[in-house]
């Protein structure tokens, strides 16, 4: 780094440290088909979530939604996003989710349809941001430990 010898430089280093502290700028993300492609992901759940324009068809795994998640909470888990920002019926959504249960894989299409919406339309990233769909939710199970019955649970104390 360069010593700065009057207030002038220290003006102009300032003005570039400023211009290279701004917020990055969204753009954009289709694929060739003009389609939105997102990962989302939620304790062992894994899901690849495409939007693009449509009619407000949801599948998921090659079923429709109302057959995959039978539960009317997991289907609202996973039209939140879609809710918040006032696009229920303005897109196709085609996922394909692995791995979990059923309400982790709920989570996880709804972590990766946020970010979808994100790349498709980046001025949707404040009010997903504000609302918590785009931070994946790191919590996982805990892992078992050899000397006790699960992860923290003790065996049975006997005396004799």
């Amino acid at each position: 780094m360069a010593t700065l010898q009057s207030l002038a430089d220290l003006n102009r280093a300032n003005v570039a440290a400023d211009a290279a502290n701004e917020a990055p700028v969204h753009v954009q993300k289709l694929d060739a088909q003009g389609r939105a492609y997102a990962t989302g992901k939620r304790k062992d759940a894994v899901a690849r979530v495409w939007i693009k324009p449509g009619s407000g068809q949801i599948t998921v795994n090659k079923r429709p939604v109302e057959t995959y998640f039978a539960r009317p909470v997991l289907r609202m888990i996973l039209r939140q996003p879609l809710q918040i920002v006032d696009r229920v019926d303005q897109y196709d959504i085609v996922v394909t989710v692995a791995g979990g249960g059923l309400s982790g894989q709920a989570g996880a299409v709804r972590h990766g349809l946020s970010k979808a919406l994100t790349y498709y339309e980046p001025e949707l990233r404040g009010p997903l941001k504000r609302e918590g769909f785009l931070t994946r939710d790191a919590r996982v199970v805990e892992r078992k430990k050899y000397g006790r019955a699960k992860a923290r649970r003790s065996f049975q104390f006997s005396k004799r």
